[in-house]
């Protein structure tokens, strides 16, 4: 398993933007599949970008398509969630989550598939 850490959440005014970070340490950052999540207390944790090994596939659910970008840096074993036009249901904690995937381009939209998760940041949208 690998250690997973975000950064980057925070209090932002409706329309504005943030760029979550997840530093991955533990094993070889390049062997996992990554994925962003976010719940709210009393719901199910939700998906809301996934990114292959090689960064060749993503996934976004619909409700943040268009306004989230999911990428990684193998070299310095991050992935990032820049948040565009930011609305108050987006406010969760965010959780990063990391699966070994023997697929370079396999991109896992299922809480299910993940086995590593970090401890959230919390991302608050005012209106």
């Amino acid at each position: 398993q690998v250690r997973l850490v975000e950064s980057g959440g925070g209090l932002v005014q409706a329309g504005g933007s943030l760029r979550l970070s997840c530093a991955v340490s533990g094993r070889t950052f390049s062997s996992y599949a990554m994925g962003w999540f976010r719940q709210i207390p009393g719901k199910e944790r939700e998906s809301v970008a996934s990114i292959s090994r090689s960064a060749s596939t993503t996934y976004y659910p619909d409700s943040v398509k268009g306004r989230f970008t999911i990428s990684r840096d193998n070299a310095n074993n991050r992935v990032y969630l820049q948040m565009n036009s930011l609305k108050p249901e987006d406010t969760a904690v965010y959780y990063c989550a990391a699966v070994f995937s023997r697929s370079a381009s396999a991109a896992y939209g299922s809480k299910n598939s993940y086995d590593s998760w970090g401890q959230g940041t919390q991302v608050t949208v005012s209106s």
